[in-house]
């Protein structure tokens, strides 16, 4: 996918997506929710907000109150990339987001999915 095409992308348009995956799974909107903020450091105040405003995923990632310094961590292919190997830094978040987000809709313990 172009990168700026995924910049362009807005956060609201995929986060309905995200709920209907994890919620299709039996999970919750609190669950996503603590994925979500683990990875980006926004709380749910944050999150609806991002949504309501419109925000792209280039301005949702700018804007993260805190991206968490373990995010490397995150490994594994999704989408057909191997999420590590990916150069360009928003590419990357992105693919970060819907990892963590995957692992969650498989029933991956929480505590592995915040790589704790």
């Amino acid at each position: 996918m172009a990168t700026d095409r995924l910049a362009n992308l807005t956060f609201a348009s995929i986060y309905p997506m995200y709920v209907q995956k994890v919620e299709r799974k039996d999970h919750t909107v609190d669950e996503l929710h603590t994925v979500i903020g683990w990875l980006t450091g926004y709380d749910d105040a944050g999150i609806a907000g991002c949504v309501a405003d419109g925000r792209t995923f280039e301005q949702f990632f700018e804007k993260a109150p805190a991206m968490n310094p373990n995010a490397a961590l995150i490994r594994g292919v999704i989408c057909g990339y191997r999420v590590e190997d990916i150069e360009d830094p928003l590419h990357q978040k992105v693919r970060w987001l819907d990892k963590l987000v995957d692992e969650l809709a498989r029933g991956k313990k929480m505590a592995s999915i915040l790589r704790a």
